[in-house]
């Protein structure tokens, strides 16, 4: 959904650049636009981060039925690719 947000950012923000010749007293909208298609291209940027990042869960599996009373202890790593659920 960031992806989609920044994508719309530096849309606006090329029209407002690009596109949109109205001169407005107190806005200079070309640097508007400027400032909005920077911010769509960082939006864009960590959006693409948040997707590289893999996920990780550890399953850890407790047991006692050893007489002695020692636990066994089992850590399973999952990352989100080995994962069948998803």
């Amino acid at each position: 959904m960031s992806i989609g947000a920044g994508i719309v950012l530096i849309v606006i923000g090329a029209i407002l650049a690009f596109a949109v010749n109205v001169d407005v007293e107190f806005l200079n909208l070309d640097l508007i636009g400027y400032i909005l298609m920077g911010a769509g291209v960082v939006v864009v940027i960590i959006g693409i981060a948040l997707l590289a990042r893999r996920r990780t869960a550890t399953s850890v599996t407790r047991t006692s039925a050893d007489p002695t009373g020692r636990e066994r202890v089992t850590e399973r790593s999952v990352s989100a690719d080995d994962d069948p659920r998803i």
